[in-house]
């Protein structure tokens, strides 16, 4: 059977990637993520990731850090090429090609973010990791995600988290939460459920881009998502 997509971008936040631990990596979550990408990249499909860097640096709260918003929000993009530079050291374990473009020219370890470049990338099957966001403060990787997704022409963006989709509620905090298996954007708003921050997903909806919210944490079900089972919560014009 074939894949239902053929370009996807996955997001991923950098507290997934911590595993158990409380900072930093957890080198099996990141294996496990690399094995689960690998698989498919072996069916055909043109990955590009995303991931953030809250599990290293969190750069939003002035009052708690005393450094100013934008000093910090640049400190969170390094934490984000830190974290690529793991996963990409992941997948080049396995035997994955990848390339890792910085939106902050750090020639050294990074190419410069070229969006014909990075085209180019996925086109010959690299998976291609975006590191520092947007390269500008005030902006989120969750908005990093969604302006990468459509620069790239991604058909879809799909967002692992450690839930297995979109809840009424927290369903860590809320047993009675109840799960939706589709949604659309306008009702993501009107019911005030926080997919992604407003900038990030209102790009997305202009753009009539699908985003799917998935458990990334169970392994096999990256490839259940791309085939087009019905795994996670699909939000769709």
């Amino acid at each position: 059977m074939p894949a239902k997509y053929k370009r996807v971008l996955l997001k991923l936040s950098g507290e997934a990637l911590m595993g158990d631990k409380s900072f930093g990596f957890d080198t099996d979550v990141i294996a496990q993520y690399a094995k689960d990408v690998k698989e498919i990249v072996d069916l055909g499909i043109e990955v590009a990731l995303v991931i953030g860097g809250g599990n290293i640096y969190r750069g939003m709260n002035e009052k708690e850090t005393g450094i100013e918003r934008a000093h910090g929000d640049y400190m969170g993009m390094l934490a984000t090429v830190i974290n690529g530079m793991a996963m990409q050291a992941g997948l080049e374990k396995i035997g994955v090609y990848t390339r890792l473009l910085s939106a902050i020219k750090m020639e050294q370890i990074a190419e410069p973010y070229i969006r014909r470049r990075a085209i180019r990338h996925v086109e010959k099957g690299r998976v291609v990791i975006f590191g520092a966001g947007t390269g500008n403060p005030y902006f989120t990787t969750d908005t990093a995600g969604s302006l990468r997704a459509i620069e790239i022409n991604a058909e879809v963006i799909l967002k692992g988290t450690r839930v297995n989709g979109i809840y009424t509620a927290d369903p860590e905090k809320d047993p009675s939460a109840k799960k939706f298996d589709t949604i659309t954007f306008q009702e993501c708003i009107s019911k005030n459920l926080r997919v992604m921050d407003m900038t990030a997903f209102t790009l997305c909806m202009e753009n009539k881009l699908p985003i799917i919210v998935f458990d990334m944490n169970t392994p096999g079900n990256l490839r259940k998502v791309v085939m087009g089972e019905k795994v996670g919560t699909l939000v769709t014009d």
